[in-house]
């Protein structure tokens, strides 16, 4: 009887746990990317002017046309993988729900024409930052070192002496 009873408590806390699993998952599906335009976090898709593209919210996935068909995928293609999303305008679909938006494109291509730009958009997060601060996390030494000096240090300290005294005569 006693290992029933741990039998099922271990079936429960198994279930529980599967339950709580799936809810955290399905919280992350179907949140804007940071380059998509803040206030709609509830939209499908995104209809992308300058490049004649959708993206799926849900699915995290760029829609284009290229050789001869509909492709979904989670990167924009080659020719435009220096697009700016960030900066790019973003045209929110609001009247459509379902797999294809591009059953609309004659439309979306005539009303949001290339470099269409409607009222102005902020991000859903702001843009990263990349540049030469980004290097305080790599723990790399960037220091230069003679390989022919071997008293690098001494030097070092002379150096820093000689600057000290520097600009201490008549002015």
């Amino acid at each position: 009887m006693k290992t029933i009873k741990i039998a099922i408590a271990g079936l429960f806390l198994l279930v529980a746990n599967a339950a709580q699993a799936q809810v955290s998952i399905n919280v992350n599906i179907g949140t804007p990317p940071a380059w998509g335009p803040a206030g709609y976090s509830e939209m499908e898709y995104y209809y992308l002017p300058d490049i004649e593209a959708y993206y799926d919210v849900r699915a995290s996935q760029f829609i284009y046309y290229g050789r001869g068909k509909w492709v979904r995928t989670t990167y924009l293609p080659r020719q435009y993988r220096n697009y700016d999303l960030y900066g790019g305008y973003k045209v929110v679909l609001t009247d459509y729900h379902g797999r294809t938006p591009y059953t609309y494109f004659d439309r979306h291509k005539v009303k949001y024409y290339r470099g269409y730009h409607g009222t102005p958009q902020r991000p859903y997060k702001p843009r990263p930052v990349y540049g030469y601060n980004d290097r305080r996390h790599d723990h790399r030494d960037y220091k230069h070192h003679d390989k022919h000096d071997k008293h690098h240090g001494k030097h070092d300290r002379h150096d820093r002496d000689d600057d000290r005294h520097e600009g201490r005569g008549r002015r």
